[in-house]
């Protein structure tokens, strides 16, 4: 699995627990769901993923242009 699908299926696990987390114990989880998609924008904007770089430094991951599927 790519690098790029990785940070795909963690922003999103991320999203959902918060969202599931604001409803059943505080609303102040939405905090966290603002700061998923604002570290997504800005990554958008300026090329630079915090996640990637912590998946290349565990080692995670390939870059999609790695040859395998």
């Amino acid at each position: 699995m790519t690098i790029e699908r990785y940070i795909r299926l963690i922003a999103g696990s991320f999203i959902l627990i918060s969202l599931a987390l604001a409803h059943w114990v505080n609303p102040n989880w939405l905090w966290f769901t603002a700061f998923v998609g604002a570290n997504l924008l800005q990554s958008s904007i300026t090329k630079w993923c915090l996640m990637e770089d912590i998946l290349k430094k565990l080692g995670v991951g390939g870059s999609c242009c790695s040859g395998k599927s």
